[in-house]
């Protein structure tokens, strides 16, 4: 009678992960906000990722990691992978910093040509997949992209 009983809650639990893979569940949003310079050295530069997360399901979102890689015009400044363990609540958001190291000293020469005009737009893009789920993961790949110009970024 224990074991049919313990089997029963078993199979009680794997329903309710069950919903979990339901076709109600969302993708969440993912938006690079802003990339913040730390240290710029001449071997190695620091940058702090600023990427918001829009969980649009009512569970709440638990995020393992996030791999990426940014590229200007082609040109590939940054890749990695970072570990975040973190949390958003269902129907919210939240903004997630993450540290970039990168050597840019064997880019020097192409990335001073792409800057040497300032009034001509460069196109950036942003891939990476998004690992979530504490027991079943989900893996979402993204892939965002824009214009900056680098006048804007000059201060006056």
């Amino acid at each position: 009678m224990a074991r049919l009983l313990l089997l029963s809650l078993l199979i009680l639990q794997l329903t309710g992960c069950a919903s979990w893979l339901g076709d109600d569940y969302r993708d969440p949003e993912v938006h690079l906000v802003k990339v913040e310079a730390v240290k710029m050295r001449l071997l190695e530069q620091e940058f702090v990722l600023h990427v918001r997360v829009d969980n649009p399901n009512d569970e709440r979102l638990f995020i393992r990691s996030l791999s990426y890689t940014v590229h200007l015009n082609e040109l590939l400044l940054a890749e990695g992978e970072s570990s975040l363990w973190r949390s958003v609540g269902g129907h919210a958001r939240r903004t997630f910093k993450i540290p970039v190291r990168t050597n840019l000293w064997a880019q020097v020469k192409p990335l001073a040509k792409l800057l040497k005009n300032t009034d001509q737009p460069l196109h950036y893009r942003l891939d990476g997949e998004l690992s979530s789920g504490l027991i079943f993961t989900r893996d979402l790949h993204l892939s965002r992209s824009g214009e900056i110009i680098p006048g804007d970024l000059l201060p006056e």
